[in-house]
């Protein structure tokens, strides 16, 4: 059975920090795309960052470069989204999702295979 298991959301003001954990199971962690979107009511889940770890590949949203980092933990199956320096606009839930590396052709929501349920963070000014 996959899984994938967020933690870490929650309340911060505005420049805080917080990081977001995706533990994930069921699968062979280094065959597969895991990362992050997030979505606002209202509004088209997007994709905030990605890594795949067997081709070093790394994806961030243009307008999260410098403040959003992506890593991992493999011997744990867990990826990572430390978040610096947050904004109002950053509220919303964040998921974790995976795909294979070998199928993935786009970054979007329909490319992935896998979602986890999803954690809230709100960003106070």
């Amino acid at each position: 059975e996959v899984q994938l298991v967020e933690s870490g959301g929650g309340l911060v003001q505005a420049g805080g920090s917080l990081r977001l954990s995706c533990t994930a199971s069921g699968f062979t962690f280094d065959d597969y795309v895991i990362g992050w979107f997030r979505q606002v009511p209202g509004m088209e889940r997007e994709g905030v960052s990605l890594i795949s770890m067997s081709a070093s590949y790394t994806y961030y949203l243009d307008s999260l470069k410098g403040r959003f980092t992506i890593s991992s933990d493999k011997p744990k199956n867990t990826v990572y989204l430390q978040m610096n320096s947050l904004k109002p606009e950053d509220t919303a839930v964040y998921y974790c999702a995976a795909v294979k590396a070998s199928t993935i052709e786009i970054i979007a929501p329909y490319s992935m295979d896998y979602w986890g349920k999803g954690t809230l963070v709100t960003v106070s000014s």
